[in-house]
């Protein structure tokens, strides 16, 4: 079969079973491109100048729903970190209220069957980052009423109560309190991100959830050797919790040879006074110039595939997903340049001989189940106790 033929398949296949995408930055990038000024960054049109995100590039890429990253970076602290939350939150409402002819806003994992039946993109929210909530499970319960439906624990920083895959631990994974947050989700029915955490949070987490947890944007540690990725023996995990690790397309976390080099790229940003995670034209361009002299180790959709393929011979076919991290990232792999590349994945798969019912599950249904099953914890959880007024 030709790869023409394998690509036509991939795109048919989407066309039933598209993409549900765990993680995508874009609330961010508009924050930093424009602070939010949608008539300068209008998706429904061509972007791919400014980012790797508009409708038209959605609809070819085979996307049929989003879990938009609420971020705000991890040394926003205290309420300024709530508060910038609350205006992610905001963005992406004003996005689904602009183009509702092919965005909607989806809560529940009916939602998401529904949209998918309108032939809309269902559009949730994840907030990234357990210092969003400022220590504070009411704000947790406010960021779930906002229609937040998954909070990664961490971000790149530990915070009071959970230990970071990319800082010193303080914890030995979840204190006291984190525990309780996981509790506390589990009760309201926002899933739980162990993207991000510290492999002993990955454990503890998954050791106190009653409901499936996630991944929303890490690869295969044995794979790729980086912190951010999940280690076999928590890929091991998922069956018996019921949890989906979706695999990131981030080249430093899935090309072994990107680790280092990205490592110097971002020292030079930092020697130049920006953020080590800057994606404005100013920090692109002096990634491009270091880039000139030092050439980057390109990965391609063939790496995620590799990826893909161990994880699911560790954690198995029903247990596995897509979050590609797409305009949260400076750099992504050939042929999945931007989010209309999710049919070149697919059809690497494809050439490796995935069934179309395997591919099913990994674009649409697991992700879908993961959040039906958290919803059906939360209500039996709900019928036995109140909310938790825990305090760190």
């Amino acid at each position: 079969m030709t790869a023409a033929d394998l690509l036509a398949q991939a795109r048919e296949l989407l066309t039933e079973h598209p993409v549900v995408d765990g993680h995508n930055d874009l609330p961010w990038a508009l924050r930093q491109q424009v602070r939010y000024d949608l008539g300068r960054r209008d998706i429904a049109g061509d972007q791919s100048a400014h980012l790797h995100t508009d409708i038209p590039r959605l609809r070819a890429g085979g996307v049929g729903a989003q879990f938009w990253s609420v971020y705000v970076r991890s040394d926003f602290a205290g309420d300024e970190a709530v508060s910038a939350t609350l205006e992610q939150i905001d963005a992406v409402e004003q996005l689904i209220a602009r183009y509702p002819r092919d965005l909607v806003r989806a809560l529940t994992a009916d939602d998401m069957e529904a949209a998918r039946a309108d032939g809309r993109i269902a559009s949730l929210m994840g907030a990234e980052g357990g210092h969003s909530i400022n220590n504070s499970l009411a704000t947790l319960r406010a960021l779930h009423q906002l229609g937040v439906r998954y909070m990664t624990l961490t971000h790149n920083d530990t915070i009071d109560w959970a230990d970071s895959a990319t800082d010193a631990p303080r914890h030995g994974g979840l204190a006291d309190f984190g525990r309780e947050v996981v509790r506390e989700m589990n009760r309201i029915g926002m899933l739980v991100d162990l993207s991000h955490v510290a492999e002993s949070t990955m454990r503890d987490a998954i050791a106190v959830s009653a409901a499936p947890v996630i991944f929303s944007h890490s690869s295969a540690r044995a794979v790729c050797d980086h912190p951010r990725n999940v280690p076999d023996e928590v890929l091991a995990q998922l069956p018996a919790n019921g949890g989906v690790a979706m695999a990131t397309f981030v080249p430093k976390f899935i090309l072994p040879a990107a680790v280092e080099w990205t490592l110097a790229a971002d020292e030079n940003l930092r020697a130049h006074g920006f953020h080590h995670l800057d994606t404005t034209p100013e920090a692109m361009a002096l990634h491009r110039a270091f880039e000139a002299g030092r050439p980057r180790p390109v990965a391609t959709a063939a790496t995620v595939a590799d990826h893909l393929d161990h994880m699911r011979e560790v954690a198995g076919v029903d247990h596995i997903g897509i979050g590609g991290d797409f305009d949260g990232t400076a750099f992504t792999p050939a042929g999945l340049d931007d989010v209309s590349g999710y049919p070149n994945l697919i059809a690497e798969l494809l050439h490796r001989g995935w069934s179309r019912a395997d591919l099913a599950k990994l674009t649409w249904s697991n992700a879908v189940r993961a959040l039906r099953d958290a919803e059906a914890v939360a209500r039996d959880l709900q019928a036995t106790r109140g909310p938790s007024n825990a305090v760190l």
